[in-house]
């Protein structure tokens, strides 16, 4: 049988059983062929279902071609073909290599090094943004610790405060946008892009308000924990003027989700050596040419707070990276405050009681002795940085994640999740040989302090265990943001951080006795708990159902495979063209070449959008609804200036 009449006998027997016709022209005699494997589109286009079948059943079509051109057409209402996923040389596999190989391919995904490529680059300089960040307040730090203890200690402890009251709040809500944003940028729904910030830019401006309340009683907090009266004055004097630059931190932190999630990065890492030079030269004018002292330090950093998100915000403006996504203020903002919500507080409860329990445990050891703490405060410090070159990767891995199961891609989201996991355990090998190895060296850099040295010295292969599990936590928390099941690890951060690992440290640390290490040894078990929990959920998840959830999300809606009747049609349309449209409009965007003749098409469907998901509310319950979350803002605000003036010494 020749080749033509291998396809007409072919297709005669499957294909027009459901009214198709189907060309093909110019094939080549059949040992030069090139084979054309059309697969059945997966409901989310994850690839997973091979060959074609209109009773659901697997099975491969596979048809001769070579130069010439392919015609689909057939009535809209029975095109059993959902997508032609790729084209792929026909060659014998050896049944004793496969057995041989699969658990290397079970443990290494296909295309592993493309994908850790595409992660690395993407976390480089997601990395130096935390970096960037991070660096004002140890700038300021700087510059008044050459003013006196007293200063230094102050300052250290309102950036503390401002941090763990303020920031974190606003750096945990404003991951909701990890989830929410990179899942409807991968759906191509751009315009609910814009609506999803303006919805971030109200409630992280309302959170303000009880952020406020608690900066405006900072000093009587700090007495009654018993600290030191002239410190937790001057403390107070930095936290109260910071208080104006809280909405500009919310508001850069959502100007850099929005742009993240869309892989948009470079924006950020100039927005923030703008901040830090604006800090410097501040810093440097109110402390030695006006001498403010700590005054100065607490409007150098307000003032660098504003320079870096108005930079960005010009940034945006000028690049006009905001047009495909931002169709102007809509009142749709004022909708869906509980889906972002649900996602919000999750998510910052994820990340802060990590980052609570770190200042928990610096205050505990600070009960201790003044050695301690110092030694404290330089692991602390080392452990941050460390932190940030995983916390790059695990956004990148939230955007990648999220992208892909917005758009569908099953298999790419799995991809990019064990892949990231593959490269954390990696960067935890080379962070964690270099500590080992500078371990009696490393607090040299902070002091000459030969006791505070020899106790960093010590304590550090305990920390270096904790890394590795910390790193784990911190990766696998961006995989559960991309998939939008923040709730799995707030549960988990919570058992393994409070419920376990920090009172046992606090066993460890004041019953046993056994001084800072016993801390160390509690975390250990509490990143530990989280970590290897949240692998074994992400091994188990149904990716399916997150990416339905996704796709729920981003207001897009995918074709069910069993719905035949409403499939696209390709209608003459050559595969090689990129650009082709069909009636219906399925687009042929692109086709990149992987490896030898194997080739990877991105068919883009014309799916309904929608800028509001699930129910509506109505004018009059917007109005009562939001307004009761205005007027509780305003409230916790007035309860915490009536406590503060009930409070204040007279």
């Amino acid at each position: 049988m020749c080749p033509r009449d291998f396809t007409h006998h072919l297709f005669s027997g499957c294909a027009s059983k459901r009214g198709w016709r189907i060309g093909a022209g110019s094939l080549s005699p059949w040992p030069k062929c090139t084979l054309l494997r059309l697969r059945n589109r997966h409901p989310l286009g994850s690839g997973e279902l091979n060959g074609f079948n209109p009773r659901g059943r697997k099975g491969g079509l596979v048809i001769p071609w070579h130069s010439g051109s392919m015609e689909l057409t057939g009535p809209a209402d029975e095109n059993p073909f959902r997508d032609a996923r790729s084209i792929v040389p026909h060659t014998p596999s050896s049944g004793c290599s496969q057995k041989s190989s699969s658990w290397i391919r079970r443990l290494i995904p296909f295309n592993f090094w493309e994908e850790a490529k595409k992660l690395l680059v993407l976390s480089g300089p997601l990395t130096l943004i935390q970096l960037l960040t991070f660096m004002i307040h140890i700038v300021s730090s700087i510059f008044c610790g050459h003013l006196g203890k007293v200063e230094l200690a102050s300052v250290t402890l309102a950036i503390a405060v401002i941090n763990v009251t303020g920031i974190s709040v606003g750096f945990g809500l404003s991951a909701a946008c990890d989830t929410l944003i990179s899942q409807t940028y991968g759906g191509k729904n751009l315009k609910r892009v814009g609506i999803i910030l303006q919805r971030g830019i109200l409630i992280l401006l309302l959170c303000c308000f009880p952020c406020w309340a608690l900066f405006i009683n900072t000093e009587q907090i700090l007495l009654l924990i018993r600290q030191d009266p002239e410190v937790s004055r001057l403390t107070q004097v930095y936290v109260m003027i910071f208080i104006p630059a809280l909405p500009a931190a919310f508001l850069y932190q959502l100007e850099t989700r929005y742009l993240q999630n869309q892989r948009i990065i470079w924006p950020e890492v100039l927005s923030g050596i703008a901040g830090n030079i604006v800090n410097a030269i501040a810093n440097y004018v109110f402390l030695y040419v006006l001498g403010l002292g700590v005054m100065g330090s607490a409007w150098a950093n307000t003032i660098a707070q504003y320079a870096q998100a108005i930079f960005l915000f010009l940034y945006i403006v000028a690049k006009k990276l905001h047009v495909k996504t931002w169709a102007g203020w809509s009142s749709e903002c004022l909708q869906e405050w509980d889906t972002f919500i649900s996602l919000a507080v999750p998510s910052m409860l994820m990340i802060c009681i990590e980052w609570w329990t770190y200042e928990i445990g610096s205050f505990l050891i600070g009960l201790l002795s003044v050695v301690e703490l110092s030694a404290q405060s330089i692991i602390y410090e080392v452990s941050t940085v460390s932190y940030m070159i995983h916390y790059g990767l695990s956004i990148a891995v939230s955007v990648q994640v999220g992208n892909a199961l917005g758009a569908g891609n099953i298999e790419e989201a799995k991809r990019s999740s064990t892949t990231s996991m593959l490269c954390t355990g990696f960067l935890c090998l080379v962070v964690g040989v270099i500590l080992a190895a500078t371990k009696d060296v490393l607090g040299y850099i902070f002091t000459s302090d030969r006791e505070i040295i020899g106790l960093v010295a010590w304590v550090m292969p305990v920390y270096v265990a904790v890394h590795v599990f910390e790193a784990g936590c911190c990766v696998t928390s961006g995989v559960l943001r991309g998939t939008g099941k923040q709730k799995i690890g707030a549960i988990l951060n919570a058992v393994g951080y409070y419920a376990v690992g920090l009172p046992l440290g606090s066993v460890l640390l004041f019953v046993a006795r056994i001084g800072m290490i016993g801390l160390w040894l509690g975390l250990l078990i509490s990143a530990f708990i989280p970590a290897s929990c949240s692998i074994i959920y992400i091994a188990r998840m149904n990716w399916k159902r997150a990416a339905e959830e996704a796709q729920q999300r981003a207001g897009v809606s995918q074709l069910a495979s069993e719905d035949l009747n409403s499939a696209p049609v390709l209608h003459k349309m050559a595969l090689p063209s990129v650009g082709a449209e069909a009636p219906n409009g399925v687009v042929l965007t692109r086709i990149t070449k992987n490896e030898g003749l194997t080739y990877q098409l991105t068919l883009q469907e014309a799916t309904p959008a929608l800028s509001t998901v699930g129910e509506m509310l109505s004018v009059k319950q917007l109005i009562i609804w939001r307004g009761l979350a205005v007027t509780a803002a305003i409230a916790v605000l007035a309860v915490g200036v009536l406590i503060r003036i009930m409070t204040i010494p007279h």
